[in-house]
């Protein structure tokens, strides 16, 4: 007859979290005093995604137990998969006090020292686990993961507008983000935009810095061939900040954005105040809505303001060894895009869509979208594109 570990295992395998808690809390009402199920317990709830609960658990069995490492490299591996890395990183000093001699504890130390941005610490780590475990995969792994360390990200893509009351529009962009630092970004772009039979050109540069206090700063501009298409010159800042919250089991954080863009077409002035929240939510799904505020100013005529908003729900889809699949869906009303002279004036629209990302290695994915846009005066926007991007 197997024994309840092995049918908790057997749960778990099969991603069958009730039953697995139901077999753990039957064993708890049994022998409330066992640390060893209550470590069940806190593993399997890290391992559905209630990482608050899983957290709240651990701290429970350290308090009636501090001394076995185990118990702090399962806290640990929650404030990891939270992007608590110096949480972490404290929680693995202390199990490495307990048993210096585990090869497991020291690559888990190394991987939280590596989110941290400490390389020379994280390399010494993974070489200290090969040392006591010549065998170790995820030692190796993780000296390898070092050596292809990247700092810059090139994509490129394409999109296709077709419309019920116009010829199809058609662009395509090369991107190029850098690392320079944990503080210090740069982003550079190259688009190429194809409507009503005139070609443009843009090229978009930013500057983002970065500090875990204060949150992240950019800004940045773009000058264009505009051929009447799309602005001549832009500029933009934006301002984000991220908080995580404790002890709440379905929301690990929110992010909030919120940034300024002017565009200046041939005919027209546009401001756009963007405020945009972004809730992180248990299994990895994320909730964002946008609020947009646009002042339009036409030559000749005087300015106003239009209000749209957009809601995206992101989720994950399946994932194998590297290789992850995620999609989201969104709604929008209003105008969303100010890129191309025919989306700004006055009209009113709802858009639904939705995409997927497909996480080919650690070092590539690709993106896909499609939208459906209804517009006033019966007219219709079709969009989809793609992107693929590498790092290197």
């Amino acid at each position: 007859m197997p024994t309840w570990q092995e049918e908790v295992r057997r749960c778990a395998e099969a991603h069958d979290w009730i039953a697995a808690m139901r077999i753990v809390d039957h064993e708890i009402s049994r022998a409330p005093q066992d640390m060893d199920v209550h470590a069940w317990r806190a593993r399997i709830l890290a391992w559905s995604g209630r990482l608050a609960e899983a957290e709240g658990e651990y701290q429970g069995i350290l308090a009636a137990a501090p001394n076995d490492p185990d118990h702090w490299l399962g806290l640990a591996s929650v404030y990891s998969r939270e992007s608590r890395a110096r949480e972490a990183v404290q929680a693995l000093d202390r199990a490495v006090e307990l048993d210096s001699k585990r090869a497991d504890i020291r690559v888990a130390r190394a991987a939280a020292l590596r989110a941290l941005g400490d390389q020379r610490e994280a390399k010494a780590e993974f070489r200290r686990a090969l040392d006591l475990d010549p065998t170790n995969v995820d030692g190796r792994a993780g000296i390898i993961s070092l050596r292809q360390e990247t700092k810059h990200e090139l994509r490129v893509g394409g999109n296709t507008d077709l419309f019920n009351f116009a010829g199809a529009n058609q662009d395509e962009g090369l991107t190029l983000v850098s690392r320079w630092s944990p503080h210090w970004s740069t982003s550079v772009a190259a688009d190429g935009y194809h409507w009503g039979g005139l070609d443009a050109e843009k090229f978009v540069g930013s500057l983002t810095g970065r500090s875990p206090a204060c949150g992240a700063l950019t800004v940045g501009g773009a000058v264009a061939h505009d051929n009447g298409v799309i602005p001549r010159e832009e500029s933009f800042f934006e301002y984000d900040q991220g908080f995580k919250l404790r002890g709440h089991s379905s929301l690990r954080g929110i992010e909030i954005t919120y940034g300024q863009h002017w565009y200046w077409y041939a005919t027209a002035r546009i401001l756009t105040l963007n405020e945009t929240t972004l809730l992180y939510l248990p299994r990895d799904w994320t909730w964002s809505l946008s609020l947009i505020e646009a002042r339009s100013h036409f030559s000749g005529t005087g300015a106003e303001w239009r209000p749209s908003g957009m809601t995206r729900v992101g989720f994950p889809i399946t994932h194998w060894e590297e290789r992850r699949l995620g999609g989201n869906v969104l709604f929008a009303v209003g105008t969303e895009n100010f890129a191309q002279v025919n989306q700004i004036g006055e009209f009113s629209s709802q858009t639904f869509g939705g995409g997927m990302r497909f996480q080919l290695t650690r070092l590539q994915d690709v993106t896909g979208f499609a939208a459906y846009q209804r517009r006033s005066q019966n007219r219709i926007e079709s969009s989809f594109g793609f992107t693929y991007g590498i790092r290197f």
